[in-house]
C-alpha cells in the first residue's frame, strides 16, 4: 500500500492507495516544520498512523510539506515517519513539487501555490529547476490567506476598511487589539490564525473593498515571487502551462484570474488542492512500473 500525504501549514490530507485504488482518506492538522516543534509534528504523524489499519501493509509513504525545500527540514520529517513506519520507504518532498506533479505529470511548467502560504517554482517535467526563497509569513509569503488576513486586520484597525465592513467584522470578531497581538506576536501558529481573517475576505467577496484589496495582495505575488523565478519578459510565451494550487488561488480564482491577465500571465489551471492529482500521478508512476517489470 501507498500513503500519499499532502501538508500545508494549517490542513494535511491523506490517502491510503493500492496504487490502483483508493482504500482510505483522511484529514489531519497540518504543520511547517520552520514553525512545528518536534512534538507537534510527532503528534500529527502518530494520528496518521491511528488511520492506517496496519502499518506493515505500507510499504511506500510520500510526503510533500509546506517547509520541506530545506533539507534539513526533509531530514527531521523522514526520520518522524521511520519511527511510525519502521518498514516503509519514505520520501519527503517539497509542497511545490506536489503542485508540480498534479498540474503537470511528467510536462514542464510554472506551478503556483496560494494557500496559507505562498510559493513558485519552475518544473522540468522531472525536477524542479528553480524556485523563489520562501521567506516565511512574516517577510513573505505574497499572496497567500496569511498575506490577505494581515490586509484584512490591518485596514480594520487603522480604518482604511469601509464602514460597512467594519460593522460586519466586528460582529464576526469581537477583536480586541491587546488580545490580537498577543495571539500573533505569541501564538503557537500566527500564520494559521492571521489566515482566518481571508475568510471574511471571500465571505465578502463582491465588495469592492476586497476585490481591491485581494487583488493588490495577488500584484505583490506576481511581482515578488512569480516574476523573479521565471524572469521578465514574455513570461506566457515562454512558458505555455502555469498553474495554481490551493484553496486561496481557487476561492478568489475570478481576482487572480484577472489580475494575472493585467501582467499577460495566462492561467492553464487552478486546483483547490493537489490530492487527487496526486493520485493520478502515482497510479501512472505504478502503471509504468508494472509494465517494465
Amino acid at each position: 500500500m501507498i500513503l500519499l500525504c499532502d501538508c500545508g501549514s494549517t490542513k494535511a490530507e491523506w490517502v491510503l492507495f493500492d496504487g490502483a485504488k483508493v482504500e482510505k482518506r483522511f484529514i489531519t492538522d497540518g504543520f511547517n516544520p520552520n514553525f512545528s516543534d518536534n512534538n507537534i509534528m510527532n503528534d500529527i504523524v502518530k494520528q496518521s498512523l491511528t488511520n492506517v489499519v496496519d502499518y506493515h501493509d505500507v510499504s511506500e509513504v510520500y510526503f510533500y510539506g509546506s517547509g520541506c525545500g530545506i533539507a534539513a527540514n526533509q531530514v527531521k520529517v523522514k526520520l518522524i515517519f521511520s519511527n511510525f513506519y519502521p518498514l516503509s520507504k519514505v520520501e519527503v518532498y517539497p509542497d511545490t513539487l506536489a503542485a508540480c506533479h498534479a498540474l503537470f505529470a511528467d510536462k514542464p511548467g510554472i506551478a503556483c501555490i496560494l494557500g496559507t502560504g505562498s510559493n513558485a517554482c519552475v518544473y522540468d517535467g522531472s525536477a524542479i529547476t528553480d524556485s523563489v526563497a520562501s521567506l516565511g509569513f512574516m517577510i513573505g509569503d505574497e499572496g497567500s490567506g496569511c498575506h490577505i488576513g494581515k490586509r484584512i486586520v490591518h485596514d480594520y484597525f487603522l480604518g482604511i476598511m469601509p464602514d460597512d465592513l467594519r460593522t460586519k467584522f466586528d460582529a464576526k470578531y469581537h477583536l480586541d487589539r491587546e488580545a490580537f497581538l498577543k495571539k500573533v506576536y505569541q501564538g503557537e501558529q500566527p500564520s494559521r490564525f492571521l489566515a482566518e481573517f481571508a475568510k471574511f475576505a471571500s465571505e465578502n467577496i463582491d465588495n469592492q473593498y476586497v476585490v481591491k484589496a485581494v487583488g493588490e495582495c495577488f500584484d505583490a505575488f506576481v511581482n515578488s515571487s512569480f516574476r523573479p523565478t521565471v524572469g521578465s519578459g514574455e513570461i506566457s510565451n515562454k512558458f505555455t502551462n502555469i498553474g495554481f494550487v490551493g484553496s486561496v488561488a481557487y476561492i478568489f480564482k475570478d481576482i487572480l484570474v484577472k489580475c494575472l491577465e493585467k501582467h499577460n500571465i495566462k492561467c492553464e489551471k487552478i486546483l483547490k488542492n493537489p490530492m487527487e492529482g496526486l493520485i493520478e500521478y502515482y497510479k501512472d508512476q505504478n502503471a509504468m512500473e508494472s509494465l517494465i517489470l
